[in-house]
């Protein structure tokens, strides 16, 4: 049971990473000032969002991309390529903004994410080209890294803008 528990963490990183940023919240939050206030709590889920899904998220993609370039090939469904060394590297340069972005502002933060978000939809997209045109089921194509492909952007933009939204109240736009 703990070794598949184990295999079911390691072979998902983004929903293990996503999950692992929510509980990282959750602990902050409970060693904050009561009561929470709506700006403290989006605070440390955007924060550690950015920690642990962009930030350890990207720089976990760049080691399998670059590391672990033929395993991360036979888990996508594909032969290993040169290309796979470019996207390992992207990857880094948004891992380490990612970790930058874990306390810094909202603007940081939305200039951070909008390059993962896009390459994220790209990937989705891809993923779902390969489906339908090669018939690639591999779960590194159509498993669940093809779902948060999807629901990474759409959850981290839903932080930034309740970010926003707070920060607009509290300064009066």
């Amino acid at each position: 049971m703990v070794a598949s528990l184990i295999k079911l963490v390691l072979s998902n990183p983004s929903v293990s990473l996503l999950f692992l940023g929510l509980i990282s919240s959750l602990i902050s939050l409970n060693f904050k000032k009561k009561p929470l206030t709506k700006s403290v709590i989006i605070e440390d889920l955007v924060a550690f969002f950015f920690l642990f899904s962009i930030g350890i998220g990207y720089l976990n993609n760049f080691l399998m991309h670059v590391v672990f370039a033929e395993y991360t090939a036979k888990f996508i469904g594909w032969p290993n390529s040169p290309f796979q060394l470019e996207v390992g590297f992207a990857s880094l340069g948004m891992g380490v903004a990612g970790l930058i972005a874990f306390r810094q502002n909202l603007a940081f933060r939305v200039a951070t994410f909008i390059p993962p978000a896009f390459f994220l939809l790209g990937a989705a997209g891809g993923h779902i080209y390969q489906i339908f045109q090669t018939h690639n089921m591999a779960s590194g194509n159509a498993g669940t890294v093809l779902w948060t492909d999807i629901l990474l952007p759409i959850i981290g933009f839903a932080l930034l803008y309740a970010q926003t939204k707070i920060l607009r109240g509290a300064t009066n736009y």
